[in-house]
C-alpha cells in the first residue's frame, strides 16, 4: 500500500499554456509518455483549447471540480455537466474542450492499449471491494468490455492495482493489520494505491466522494 499525499505532487505546465497537471501514479513507476502501461493524473483546465493526440491511449476523463465542459471528439459534442461523470475516448481522436463556466478539475486515466484497462467509479458515503452499487457512474476503457472490472493482476512488475482517491471531504481507510484494523485519512486529492498482491482495504467511509479506479493489465517484463 503507498499513500500518495496531493501536497506532495508536482506541477507540469502544458506546451499549450492552457493548465497544468498533477500526476497521482504511474506504471511502470517513474515511467515517461513513451513508457507508462497506465497513468492516472490531476489537470487543472483554465481555458478552451485542443487535446494532444495520443496514438494508441485510450482516456477516461472525469471532472471533479468546477462547472463542467464540452468535448467535442471526431466532429461529436460531448457535453459533461456538473462533476463525476466519467467519459472514456480514444486519445488518437481529435478533441477540443470547452469549459461551461469556468476552470474545472478533471481525474485523467490513461491507458497505453494492449497494455492495460481500467474501470473508473465515483462513490460517496461508503464503499468496499465488492461493492457493486454505482450512484454516480463507472466507465471502462482499455483491454476491459464496459461494466467488467478488471483483476488485480500479480507478479513481479505488477501492472495492475486499486487506486482510490478522496475528491470531495475527507475518507477514512479501514487497513487490516496483524493487530488489527486501522484507519487511514485521506484529505482532498490524497490518494492510496495497491498494486499487485498488496492486501486490499476492508472498507472506506467518507462525508464526501472518491473515485476507485481499478487497473489492469499484463505484467511488464
Amino acid at each position: 500500500m503507498r499513500i500518495l499525499r496531493a501536497a506532495g505532487r508536482i506541477a507540469a505546465p502544458w506546451s499549450n499554456g492552457g493548465g497544468v497537471t498533477r500526476e497521482i501514479a504511474v506504471h511502470p513507476p517513474g515511467a515517461g509518455w513513451d513508457g507508462f502501461a497506465w497513468r492516472v493524473s490531476l489537470a487543472d483546465v483554465t481555458r478552451d483549447g485542443p487535446y494532444s493526440p495520443l496514438p494508441g491511449v485510450r482516456r477516461i476523463l472525469t471532472v471533479v471540480d468546477g462547472a463542467g465542459l464540452e468535448l467535442t471528439v471526431d466532429g461529436t459534442p460531448r457535453l459533461l455537466p456538473g462533476r463525476y461523470r466519467p467519459f472514456a475516448f480514444s486519445g488518437v481522436a481529435t478533441t477540443v474542450s470547452r469549459l461551461l463556466d469556468g476552470p474545472v478539475v478533471n481525474l485523467n486515466v490513461m491507458l497505453r492499449e494492449g497494455r492495460a484497462a481500467a474501470t473508473v467509479e465515483v462513490v460517496a458515503g461508503s464503499w468496499s471491494p465488492e461493492r457493486e452499487s454505482e450512484p454516480y457512474g463507472r466507465v471502462a476503457g482499455g483491454l476491459g468490455p464496459v461494466g467488467r472490472r478488471p483483476d488485480l493482476v500479480e507478479g513481479p512488475d505488477p501492472a495492475g492495482g486499486l487506486l482510490v482517491v478522496a475528491l470531495e471531504g475527507a475518507a477514512l481507510l479501514m487497513v487490516p493489520e496483524e493487530s488489527g484494523e486501522s484507519e487511514v485519512r485521506l484529505e482532498r486529492f490524497d490518494a492510496v494505491l495497491w498494486a499487485g498482491p498488496d492486501a486490499l482495504p476492508d472498507g472506506l467511509r467518507t462525508d464526501g466522494t472518491v473515485a476507485v479506479v481499478r487497473l489492469s493489465g499484463r505484467p511488464l517484463g
